[in-house]
């Protein structure tokens, strides 16, 4: 009976003298951070396709063919930018320019990048999904435990928050 108590004990204690740099710390993504990655993703849309309007009325007057040829290349610019954000790029290194900017990182719930491929349906299928019913899907990160929306319980993904180094310094030992 002591066997199996001290090589229970055994990992425990192994696993507490690991280095801090081999231990992997994953945070929860505040909601509030998460809607704000999303608006700025939403934010940059915009801005290429107002661009794109913009450069198609100053064509206009006279020249509504040219002026309609830009504001189409401008809604395929629009989607050429955002499936290279949240598809590409989200895919490769896990952040979208949202989430770069607010410090979030999109894991697969194993750990690494999504991938581009789960990354476009979690962003291409799962947000149309998460939105339909009044926005509901959104929501489920805010009440899961784990903080997860509907579209990362499609995507098998999870939103983390990575802090590199701690806030608050550990207290010095005073040598007497």
């Amino acid at each position: 009976m002591t066997a199996d108590i001290e090589t229970a004990k055994t990992p425990i204690a192994a696993a507490s003298h690991r280095p801090e740099s081999r231990v992997r710390v994953r945070y929860r993504a505040p909601f509030a951070l998460r809607c704000g990655a999303l608006l700025i993703d939403y934010i940059v849309l915009a801005l290429v396709l107002t661009f794109s309007i913009m450069i198609a009325r100053l064509m206009g007057g006279g020249a509504r063919l040219a002026g309609g040829t830009a504001e189409k290349i401008g809604i395929a610019l629009a989607f050429i930018v955002a499936v290279a954000d949240l598809g590409v790029l989200a895919g490769i290194t896990g952040r979208s320019i949202g989430k770069w900017t607010t410090g979030l990182r999109i894991e697969r719930i194993g750990g690494g990048p999504p991938g581009i491929v789960r990354a476009l349906l979690r962003h291409f299928v799962g947000y149309p999904l998460s939105l339909l019913p009044l926005g509901l899907g959104f929501l489920f990160a805010a009440v899961t435990p784990t903080g997860r929306a509907l579209h990362d319980f499609i995507s098998g993904t999870v939103v983390v928050r990575r802090n590199v180094a701690p806030i608050i310094p550990p207290p010095r030992r005073v040598r007497r």
